[in-house]
């Protein structure tokens, strides 16, 4: 009933429709997301940093223990404390650090860089790395861009640049300023002889997540950094405040949170851009029994966070670093069998009590990808469970 002509019509109606959604949408992040980001003040990093949380992490864990629910990993949680226990350091020079006289800036984060070459020459070398810089709020926006320039400038001194390295933009009020950042990325490729300079948008204001003519502005802001956007990344207490939330209220499980972080999630769904909670500042020191209820908070945040689709988190303490993975680690491989099983099923289109959609495959294929990436899982027991190799998982990633 529908002629070829007919046909043809409607394919070139849609020819542009069909391009600019592959061109806002190609699919999943690629590569591998880290687990958290971990901060530390400009005139705080050293060559050491790394090694220090490392040894931090440990000492809680040799002082306390793991909490009780994960004590079957606590092996599995040391051998990523010695091999890799930081996924994503951030040198921060904004509110971590503060105000400081421009010549003590300049100091501190041309040492910072310094220091974070040394460390990528170490072993238990981060993956990621990068520079948070003050906002392009007019009160800080040339020293922040100073900032940049400067640690990109000491950083490629030692030798080329990192390829999980990128800015962190914060506290974004517009989707202009994100245009901006376009721009002084550009700007730096050029002097400095790089391509593909890329930034984190932080949201941590209402304005990033309304705009004043009532419309959404997260994914604009998302297309506007013209494929340079390398996350979103949600700032729990500066965002909170903003909204007048009483400061013993705020926390990553607040409803305004909640919110928030919702916008960003269906904002970024399909555009490639991965999505990272925000951080707890109730930290694991004191007495015993603070410590403990510390840890158990942050545990709790950070499977809420991986039920709810965000695997992303900050991490302000080294004493974190136990309970992010403790909490990691269980989330993964609780769910191992259950996912191999539907992946298995799947793929030989067996008949089973699920009918599982090619989406819940690419899924549940990056379940396992995340897993393995994060050292929850080793490859031979995804396929002991019954799971595909590691080249099939990729592949159903990808998969249209």
């Amino acid at each position: 009933m529908l002629p070829d002509d007919l046909l043809a019509d409607v394919d070139a109606a849609l020819a542009a429709d069909d391009a600019e959604r592959a061109r806002r949408y190609p699919g999943p992040p690629p590569g591998r997301q880290p687990v958290h980001t971990v901060y530390v003040p400009a005139d705080r990093m050293s060559p050491g940093t790394v090694a220090e949380w490392g040894a931090g992490a440990l000492a809680v864990l040799d002082a306390h223990g793991p909490l009780a629910e994960f004590a079957s990993l606590e092996e599995r949680i040391r051998g990523k404390l010695h091999a890799e226990p930081v996924e994503d350091l951030r040198v921060d020079a904004e509110d971590g650090y503060g105000s400081r006289p421009d010549d003590e800036e300049d100091r501190h984060v041309r040492a910072a860089a310094r220091a974070v070459s040394a460390i990528l020459e170490g072993p238990a070398a981060p993956p990621f790395v990068g520079l948070r810089f003050k906002s392009l709020e007019p009160a800080t926006r040339r020293r922040g861009l100073r900032t940049a320039d400067l640690f990109l400038e000491t950083l490629l001194a030692a030798g080329p640049l990192p390829a999980g390295f990128r800015f962190t933009l914060p506290k974004v009020t517009s989707v202009a300023q994100v245009e901006a950042m376009v721009t002084v990325c550009a700007a730096l490729e050029e002097g400095y002889g790089l391509s593909s300079l890329r930034f984190e948008i932080q949201v941590e204001t209402p304005q990033a997540v309304l705009g004043a003519d009532g419309r959404a502005l997260v994914a604009p802001m998302i297309t506007a950094a013209a494929g340079r956007c390398a996350g979103l990344h949600y700032g729990t207490y500066d965002y909170s405040a903003a909204l007048g939330v009483a400061a013993a209220e705020q926390s990553l499980r607040h409803p305004v949170a909640d919110h928030a972080k919702a916008v960003l999630q269906v904002a970024a769904a399909g555009t490639g851009v991965p999505v990272c909670d925000g951080s707890t500042n109730v930290l694991p020191v004191g007495e015993p029994s603070d410590v403990e209820a510390a840890r158990r908070l942050h545990a709790g945040l950070v499977t809420r966070s991986l039920r709810r689709g965000f695997y992303q988190g900050w991490d302000l303490h080294p004493g974190q670093l136990p309970t992010r993975y403790a909490a990691t680690f269980a989330f993964f491989r609780e769910g191992l069998q259950e996912a191999a099983d539907r992946l298995r099923r799947w793929l030989d289109r067996a008949e089973s009590g699920l009918l599982d959609e090619p989406a819940t495959a690419r899924a549940l294929a990056g379940y396992l990808v995340r897993g393995l990436d994060s050292g929850a899982l080793d490859p031979a027991e995804v396929t002991s469970a019954g799971g595909p190799d590691r080249t099939t998982l990729d592949r159903l990633l990808t998969a249209s």
